[in-house]
């Protein structure tokens, strides 16, 4: 279904001598690079009115706008169940179970979220990406909010951007903590594993904050807000730090042996299949209305059956 697709935006002065690709790819994160950069190319995509090429580089303040018709989204409308929390003319809230991916990629081409959404609101092949506006990993669960039209979409990137988006998650993770504390380090692509993200200088700004919910011998229940939203954020943070996610096998290295070596623990902790991460909460403002809305879904069963794991074994040791 053809539709119309119009943007403007300034560039910040911050994002001077950066090229065109790598800043409409910040201003506009609702669109995939590679959208983007056929925009540049076909000169739907223009600086002041002039098309140029995706390597041009930027001084500041330009006016970058987008007039295209594009054929939107292309995925196949598959039928698979939603977990719906929430559900206006304007937007909607999902709960997402482990193991669904939300966009298609290399080697998951079909049974995304983007298909499933595609199937239940046909009317979302005409706005970019399905109306997703923000993703979490394969295997986190827990919260996302679907933009159902255009301007509903325009206006959650803008509040994504300005960071009034709040966002809590609970994560398990390896080790005691003292108390509340931040994590402020930038994240970018590891240097030589693609697929992984990485603490690096000159990465972009990171965020996390976090608290101690339930602390058990060698191992705590976390609230974890994100000021950001880099892939990854959560898992690369806590590795850093030296308290990966119980259950990552990508950034923590996998299971880990406590001291406590009681048989119920040492399974749990073997068999847990994922990064114990929940999206628990989710606060914005609505983007029509303007109204503050909250949505709040429990953990889990595979985390609280973790956590009732480690509170026993905390009473046992």
């Amino acid at each position: 279904m053809p539709v119309e697709i119009a943007h403007y935006a300034k560039v910040p002065d911050s994002m001077a001598r950066q090229r065109l690709d790598h800043v409409v790819a910040i201003l506009f994160p609702q669109y995939s690079r590679s959208r983007l950069q056929a925009w540049i190319k076909s000169g739907g995509l223009t600086v002041n009115g002039v098309a140029f090429r995706t390597g041009h580089k930027l001084y500041g303040g330009e006016a970058i706008e987008i007039q295209v018709v594009a054929t939107e989204v292309g995925s196949a409308p598959q039928e698979m169940p939603l977990d719906i929390v929430f559900e206006d003319d304007d937007l909607l809230v999902v709960n997402k179970p482990m193991g669904l991916v939300v966009h298609p990629g290399a080697g998951n081409m079909d049974g995304t979220l983007l298909n499933a959404l595609l199937y239940h609101y046909p009317d979302l092949d005409a706005v970019p990406r399905a109306g997703i506006v923000h993703r979490l990993d394969k295997d986190t669960t827990g919260l996302m909010v679907v933009a159902k039209t255009l301007e509903s979409q325009n206006q959650l990137v803008r509040q994504l951007q300005s960071r009034t988006v709040k966002r809590l998650y609970e994560a398990v993770v390896y080790g005691v903590f003292e108390g509340a504390g931040k994590v402020d380090v930038a994240i970018g692509r590891h240097p030589t594993q693609r697929t992984r993200m990485a603490v690096r200088k000159d990465g972009k700004e990171a965020i996390s904050r976090y608290r101690v919910l339930q602390q058990f011998g060698e191992h705590t229940r976390l609230e974890v807000s994100l000021e950001t939203g880099r892939t990854h954020q959560i898992r690369v943070h806590m590795q850093h730090i030296r308290h990966s996610l119980i259950g990552d096998s990508i950034y923590g290295g996998g299971y880990k042996t406590p001291r406590n070596r009681q048989p119920m623990l040492l399974e749990a902790l073997q068999s847990f299949p994922r990064p114990a991460l929940h999206a628990r909460e989710l606060s914005l403002q609505h983007p029509i209305s303007g109204k503050p809305c909250r949505w709040f879904t429990p953990l889990p069963e595979d985390m609280e059956d973790l956590l009732a794991t480690l509170a026993a074994a905390d009473i046992c040791d």
